[in-house]
């Protein structure tokens, strides 16, 4: 009976494949597109994860299964400190489920409208353990898309970390992407311009949101999708007046290092730079100690308070209202017919595959792991409108993504060249 556990209804087997049923459902901490993130704790190893479901109805309707699937694939070649990694992934009848490291510190979205501002001595630490992450995911090829407040997660300690992949792709070391993806003002130049684009667009974004903490706002915003385009195609980068009581002049200089419109003289982008040691080398970084920043043993200098929520506990009244259904064990149809189900549901049955990172290895899809089509679908880029307010203008943290055009060349139509990206330093070897 090693790996069994006597419950209420009936004995789980904890050597079999995972399941909802090997979890106890806490509360709900957060909400997204299709569904939403709770606290749950594992039976057996008595562990606490986020658990992240996705409603499939609604994820059918919304045309999103290819990015589910996607998120699911590059969430299984990702292991880092500073990563929400992935620990379990399953499904039943109705929700896709991803068992996720817990961050009970909140994200820095919550952080910014609670305190008003983040001094800058806490954004530089935040800063250096997140471009600890972003060599890492570039080192795998893998561009996140998205970064920004929303999508940085503290744990009970005060490390930062980054969450939600459903826009990240794999990048060619042959061709630019040329597909709108991420939260507008957080899109570098060549996304929202359609130049074509890399893996320095990451640093373009980590650069917008390390402005947007120390000076609670974005250096390029707009009333409409065209405004805000144009702002961060054209407007110069401009500091508010008192931003020196704000920020050190190495700050300023680091921000206008990653908000560099031209991917070849942005910070950590350089072509004859060397990449992370050029942030790690900046004045701003002077006082890092990146020894003990990637080893997660330096103190961050803040720490979540704990004895309160560091979300919106909106999230859990809904349930407790019934505003939406709550998340129930059920067990799966058993040996459904694939032949008869919808084309997306069997697509999801096929390819968003079990994960168990107590059993499982992690494995690298690339170069095999083209992006996914979705079936029934057409080949036309096809975007996602971006939400708007009722008083008309943009919701900074909506994510749209459109599907890149096949074979789309690395070609900068500012100069008719082709623009490649500086090489990136690998331990690991040339990957064929």
């Amino acid at each position: 009976m090693g790996g069994v556990c006597c419950c209420l209804s009936e004995p789980i087997d904890f050597d079999a494949e995972v399941t909802l049923y090997h979890f106890d459902l806490h509360r709900a901490v957060g909400k997204g597109a299709f569904g939403k993130v709770r606290v749950v704790e594992h039976k057996r190893s008595k562990k606490l994860y986020a658990l992240k479901y996705i409603d499939k109805a609604k994820c059918i309707r919304q045309k999103a299964i290819a990015n589910v699937i996607q998120e699911r694939r590059l969430l299984e070649e990702i292991d880092h400190p500073f990563i929400v990694n992935l620990r379990y992934a399953f499904q039943d009848d109705e929700n896709c489920f991803f068992v996720l490291d817990l961050m009970l510190g909140g994200d820095l979205r919550f952080h910014l409208e609670r305190r008003g501002y983040i001094k800058e001595e806490v954004v530089r630490f935040w800063i250096a353990e997140l471009a600890c992450a972003l060599e890492y995911l570039h080192r795998q090829r893998i561009i996140h898309r998205d970064l920004k407040p929303d999508n940085i997660l503290l744990d009970a300690a005060g490390h930062a970390h980054i969450t939600d992949f459903n826009v990240a792709i794999h990048y060619s070391e042959r061709r630019m992407h040329t597909s709108v993806a991420g939260s507008m003002a957080y899109m570098a130049p060549q996304v929202v311009g359609r130049k074509g684009y890399s893996w320095a667009i990451d640093w373009w974004s980590l650069g917008i949101t390390a402005y947007e903490l120390i000076f609670h706002k974005r250096p390029f915003d707009g009333r409409s999708a065209e405004k805000m385009t144009q702002a961060i195609l054209k407007e110069p980068l401009r500091f508010p007046e008192d931003a020196n009581t704000r920020c050190s002049e190495a700050g300023i200089s680091a921000l206008k290092g990653f908000i560099t419109r031209d991917p070849e003289t942005r910070l950590g982008c350089r072509p004859n730079g060397q990449g992370i040691k050029d942030i790690r080398q900046h004045p701003w970084f002077e006082t890092i100690d990146w020894d003990t920043i990637e080893t997660k043993e330096c103190q961050p200098p803040f720490v979540p308070d704990m004895k309160q929520a560091n979300f919106d506990v909106a999230h859990e009244l809904d349930e407790f209202l019934m505003v939406e259904k709550p998340l129930t064990h059920t067990k799966r149809k058993v040996n459904p017919d694939l032949d008869k189900m919808k084309p997306e549901l069997r697509q999801l049955e096929e390819q968003f595959t079990v994960y168990d990172f107590s059993s499982s290895k992690r494995v690298s899809y690339y170069p095999h792991n083209q992006p996914v089509i979705a079936h029934g679908t057409s080949t036309d880029d096809s975007e996602r409108t971006m939400a708007q307010s009722t008083n008309g203008t943009l919701i900074p943290t909506a994510t749209i993504a459109e599907r890149s055009q096949a074979g789309s060349p690395m070609l900068d139509s500012d100069s008719n060249r082709y623009y490649v990206p500086p090489p990136l330093p690998s331990s690991q070897g040339p990957v064929p």
